[in-house]
């Protein structure tokens, strides 16, 4: 068996403390495991957080995702416009439902995010919604999307994985369009292993998700426990997506720290911005980034003329651990063989997928790995990362 490498700075790391190991503690001594009072008081919240009327918490962002899809009653023959920049679940909770993923271009180098105009190039008689991913933390333009979504007819599902806590105009990602989906994988701003969370202004498809998470029934187990129902009916074929008690109280703990950890992944991004100012083969998407943001990423675009497998080799020879956000969904296997994409078809994002890079970023970095991280890639760049006569 392998050893993992030995990272002097890693890509993320958890930021968990004595808040969270209580309040487990607590759950698993309460003998309530199951949805009950720490994800209700979880949802509370989080909706109080946001300045949203709904919150609720599911078992991960892509449940999240497709709850939101599936409540907009969508079916084979719809179409729904999703950007191929993304996480695989973006796509595939479309699928999930039997309609079909359409994937827009996004907006160019300084802007990773959805193009409003290509959306509407894409609009067609079976399109009934569009989803949005808000890249790094880094607001799409939501202005655009909504007035386009308006005008067509069309719902809008915010993808906010990156982006809890990130502001728009005065109001935070998430809230703005019909339903905004969070996730709390363990490299997401909050984590709780797994979970995810949706939330709406909408009474009517609030009440939708609630029951839908839980098989469609009338009455959960803690109804019935504090003998608000005796008994249920299933209205519809629901789902599983239900969180537990444990995860929730991580959030509810995670949640609380959020906003100064978001506010530490500024002065840190900040920083990188300083040490990256002279070097000429990289580009720093969304600079400069004004504003209240989640920072969840650090992307940076390569100059064609480096080898971004040379120059991650570089990174990992020097102990810096880097990825990739995101490979292009529509190239992928599965996409290929049931659809017949190729590539061309998105240009931009083809072009960014084929040189983005993704450098550490997490609250518990200090200056002194920023500045690690910009040596490491100056000297990576200098040491022949950069090929000849590109």
């Amino acid at each position: 068996m392998n050893n993992p490498p030995e990272w002097s700075v890693r890509l993320s790391e958890l930021d968990f403390g004595s808040e969270e190991i209580q309040r487990v503690v607590d759950v698993l001594e309460s003998e309530w495991l199951t949805m009950g009072p720490e994800t209700e008081a979880f949802e509370v919240a989080f909706a109080r957080f946001l300045d949203v009327k709904h919150a609720i918490a599911v078992t991960n962002g892509t449940a999240a995702l497709h709850l939101a899809h599936h409540v907009m009653d969508i079916g084979p023959g719809d179409e729904v416009i999703v950007p191929s920049l993304t996480f695989i679940a973006t796509a595939n909770s479309v699928l999930y439902t039997g309609a079909t993923p359409v994937f827009s271009d996004v907006t160019g180098t300084h802007d990773f995010n959805i193009d409003p105009d290509d959306i509407e190039r894409r609009i067609t008689p079976r399109t009934k919604g569009i989803a949005v991913l808000h890249y790094a933390g880094y607001p799409a333009d939501m202005d655009r999307i909504q007035s386009i979504a308006r005008r067509h007819g069309l719902y809008v599902v915010e993808d906010a994985a990156h982006a809890p806590g990130s502001m728009y105009k005065g109001r935070k990602l998430g809230t703005i369009g019909d339903v905004g989906c969070f996730s709390f994988f363990p490299n997401k701003n909050m984590s709780t292993g797994e979970g995810g969370l949706v939330v709406t202004n909408d009474d009517r498809l609030a009440e939708r998700i609630r029951r839908a998470r839980s098989h469609s029934m009338t009455s959960l187990t803690w109804d019935r426990v504090r003998g608000h129902a005796n008994s249920y009916d299933v209205l519809d074929l629901g789902f599983n997506y239900r969180i537990d008690e444990v995860r929730a109280a991580m959030g509810h703990a995670q949640l609380e720290r959020l906003e100064s950890n978001n506010n530490r992944r500024k002065v840190l991004m900040e920083k990188y911005l300083t040490g990256l100012l002279e070097c000429s083969m990289i580009k720093v998407p969304f600079e400069p980034a004004d504003g209240t943001f989640a920072f969840h990423l650090c992307p940076l675009l390569l100059a064609e003329e480096v080898d971004r497998a040379v120059f991650m080799s570089g990174m990992k020879e020097r102990g810096i651990q880097t990825s990739i956000h995101y490979p292009p969904v529509h190239l992928f296997s599965y996409y290929i063989d049931r659809f017949g994409f190729q590539e061309g078809m998105l240009p931009v994002t083809e072009m960014i997928t084929g040189r983005e890079v993704t450098l550490p970023l997490y609250p518990g970095m200090s200056e002194g790995d920023v500045c690690r991280v910009v040596t490491a890639l100056e000297e990576t760049i200098a040491a022949g990362a950069v090929q000849e006569g590109i």
